[in-house]
């Protein structure tokens, strides 16, 4: 499986932005994908996660105002980012977990093999 990132970009607080996530390979083994992001300094992050039932989970940091879905006719990842603020500002690595994960530890980073390059995001004040 491969993820390539895009959407990215300088922003200021209170816009929005669409970061896609696109999967190639054997994306029939992807059973959740996911967006982590890392801060410069800071351990990276869960963002939001969505199995291939549609289990999703979005961290509270971001509820609200980030909303995940997954377009698999595309193969693609979508994170509707609104409302974006200067904490948000980060590398955005999209992630996927293949095989026979279980909901109960979707949100686990040691679940996840697959990573993309990322994307940066940059939210000014």
């Amino acid at each position: 499986v491969r993820l390539v990132e895009s959407g990215g970009g300088m922003v200021q607080a209170g816009d929005s932005l669409r970061l896609s996530c696109a999967a190639s390979g054997r994306i029939f083994s992807i059973n959740t994908m996911a967006w982590y992001r890392q801060a410069p300094g800071k351990a990276r992050a869960l963002v939001a996660a969505i199995t291939d039932s549609g289990v999703t989970f979005v961290a509270d940091s971001v509820k609200g105002r980030f909303t995940l879905s997954r377009d698999k006719a595309k193969n693609t990842l979508i994170l509707s980012m609104s409302n974006l603020k200067p904490e948000d500002t980060a590398m955005y690595v999209c992630a996927a977990r293949t095989g026979m994960g279980d909901v109960a530890t979707m949100t686990w980073e040691t679940e996840y093999a697959t990573w993309g390059q990322g994307t940066p995001v940059t939210v000014s004040s």
